[in-house]
């Protein structure tokens, strides 16, 4: 758009604003939506907030400490999210710019969201181009949120000190809003993807009998949901299993395969359950193309039985270490599992607190009841109400028929983890104190309490006692989740682990992927067993997969391992490590010492090959690289890489 245009558009907006009744001397919006409302915004939105929040905290991350913030809004100019500094944040606020505030034109006059609303195109409004004088020291870059069908869905507004914003700032807004709408087509694509899917999976699940398939030497290929209900498994997966280990006197029915076209019998089925009589039919296929022959069974129970959802997989037996300190653990969290008091996993990321929690739940009363896991930290501030404690049927336009059951409900009669529950924000600490108190939750939308009976189960890996003095954990719901304290200690205090949990990664990683397990030399077992593994178990896990499908050992990834061999020399780096793993150039790979080596060089090349494997997934990266997405953030800035 040309300047002379753009001064049109906003000399008219001024024009409508003084028409209107708007004073130049109004603080707050005119509109503003109480907290019941926002809800049913934040409903309607979800799909928006939750695609906009990574793009705005890189923006802010990018910007940090030079005073801005980011909005989000609807395509009406409700403010949705609000983050930023400090400072110019809490200016912001005082001027009542938070969710459920209106930025649109009528309500609080011209500024860059109000602009893009009108006139559906980016702006970057300086001073006095805003109609109320309160805006005059900022500068707003904004930019539209379309659909795929180029409808205005909402507006990304970035906003700073006149004197200190750039016309790049417009340029990155727009960047953000533009990866914005490719992540929703992506989401909607997906989405119709998963419905056809789900189409010609619905068919075959939905049938009431048992069916699967297996080859002649009783590898399972497929099966339907009835089969794993069937046989209560609890890895929700049947493929690659041993038919024989399922089905009592399967080699007499490969046989009699052999002789006959179909077998029709009573069998005994082998399940979490023990044994019980199935009806089986059993039927050969042919496949002409290269001879095989796939057998497809049938099996129908002759006396139906409840099934339990949401059956969590691990149990203590499940759970590897022989360390004195992690086995003590073990110990006493059989020892509470039967427990109703709630129960506090205090460890590091990666340090297994869900296995924990799904093991304390399979071994107590509620074993047979569901276990619901929740993230505390992996959903906006603005949706965990409704995650935790559902809607109502008509809560809002568009909402689900017959409502959406929350966690809690989900949960009633087994167990609820709350993982990372130092990132719940402080108002929904009170509602979970009150469920705790209680014993009830209400939906949003209803006036109706519902009773339910739930053992909680909370995990961090904060310190919850020093956020309780810093402010920003209730102390009274501190002291009602930490009755049964459970520590786990990190992986570094668990040297004797360490190669037992790389030996079992390896055999069940080599065997997903079909390939053939990596033999690793002694000195390099003893570089694991020297690092520090600050992503823990998950970190390990992660390097064996890197392993396996690189079929090479990343020597770089441990330099500070590498220093101390169990000689105590520093280790030589040869082979092709490097070209394999960190494709650093020029560098001469014989005999390097890994003292020489720049960690910042290497650290910068490992996060630049992790990001480009996730393709740019911010949270993906940080899974893999075992770290919080803050501190990953942190680094991009801090190495200037471009996401």
């Amino acid at each position: 758009m040309n300047r002379k245009c753009y001064q049109g558009h906003i000399e008219d907006s001024h024009s409508r604003c003084t028409a209107m009744g708007i004073e130049k001397d109004q603080i707050w919006s005119k509109k503003m939506i109480d907290h019941s409302e926002l809800q049913i915004k934040f409903s309607e939105n979800r799909d928006l907030i939750l695609t906009a929040a990574p793009y705005m905290e890189h923006l802010i991350n990018i910007v940090k400490g030079n005073n801005f913030f980011a909005l989000l809004t609807d395509s009406e100019g409700c403010i949705l999210n609000a983050i930023g500094d400090e400072k110019i944040l809490s200016e912001a606020f005082d001027l009542k710019m938070v969710p459920g505030a209106y930025m649109n034109e009528e309500s609080i006059g011209t500024n860059a969201m109000s602009y893009v609303i009108k006139v559906r195109e980016p702006v970057q409004l300086s001073a006095d181009e805003h109609f109320i004088r309160a805006y005059h020291r900022w500068t707003c870059s904004g930019a539209p949120i379309k659909d795929g069908n180029g409808n205005l869905i909402g507006v990304l507004d970035l906003t700073g000190y006149t004197e200190l914003v750039h016309p790049h700032t417009l340029g990155m807004v727009i960047a953000a809003s533009n990866a914005i709408e490719e992540m929703l087509k992506v989401k909607e694509y997906n989405r119709l993807q998963n419905m056809t899917n789900k189409h010609i999976k619905t068919i075959f699940n939905s049938m009431p009998v048992a069916i699967l398939t297996s080859d002649l030497d009783g590898k399972i290929k497929i099966n339907n949901q009835k089969a794993l209900e069937l046989f209560g498994n609890r890895s929700k997966n049947l493929v690659e299993k041993d038919i024989n280990d399922l089905i009592d006197g399967w080699d007499g029915i490969n046989e009699d395969i052999h002789s006959e076209k179909n077998v029709s019998r009573i069998v005994e089925i082998k399940a979490l359950r023990n044994r019980f009589p199935c009806h089986l039919t059993a039927s050969p296929i042919y496949n002409p193309q290269d001879d095989s022959i796939e057998i497809v069974y049938v099996l129908n129970e002759k006396k139906s039985k409840k099934r339990r959802n949401f059956q969590p997989y691990y149990t203590f037996d499940k759970i590897i270490g022989n360390d004195n300190n992690f086995r003590s653990a073990i110990k006493y969290a059989k020892k509470i599992s039967s427990s109703r008091s709630t129960i506090l996993i205090l460890g590091e990321s990666g340090s297994g607190k869900e296995l924990f929690a799904q093991a304390i739940h399979n071994h107590g009363k509620r074993a047979d009841e569901p276990f619901i896991a929740l993230n505390c930290g992996a959903i906006p501030n603005e949706l965990i109400e409704s995650e935790l404690f559902g809607y109502e049927e008509g809560a809002y336009t568009g909402a689900k028929k017959g409502g959406s059951i929350g966690k809690f409900e989900l949960a009633n009669n087994g167990t609820i983890m709350l993982d990372e529950i130092g990132e719940m924000p402080l108002d929904m600490q009170v509602r979970l104190l009150r469920v705790l108190q209680e014993n009830t939750i209400t939906r949003i939308g209803s006036e109706s309490s519902i009773s339910i009976n739930v053992r909680i189960i909370a995990a961090t890996n904060k310190d919850l006692k020093q956020e309780v003095e810093l402010g920003r954990f209730r102390k009274d719901l501190y002291y009602r989740l930490n009755v049964l304290p459970l520590y786990l200690p990190p992986l570094k205090e668990r040297k004797s682990d360490i190669l037992l949990l790389f030996d079992y990664f390896m055999k069940n990683v080599s065997d997903k992927y079909g390939k053939n397990e990596m033999e690793i030399s002694e000195e390099r077992r003893m570089i694991l067993v020297n690092y520090d593994w600050p992503g823990n178990i998950r970190e390990l896990e992660n390097i064996v997969e890197l392993i396996v499908n690189s079929e090479s050992f990343p020597t770089v990834y441990f330099l500070d391992a590498c220093k101390l061999g169990n000689t105590g020399s520093p280790v030589m780096v040869r082979d092709n490590d490097f070209e394999k793993l960190s494709d650093l150039e020029n560098i001469d790979l014989a005999d390097i010492d890994v003292t020489q080596l720049d960690m910042a060089m290497v650290e910068k090349k490992h996060l630049i090959k992790v990001l480009k494997l996730c393709k740019g997934n911010i949270s993906h990266s940080a899974q893999v690289l075992g770290m919080q997405r803050n501190t990953l953030y942190n680094k991009i800035k801090k190495y200037e890489i471009i996401v």
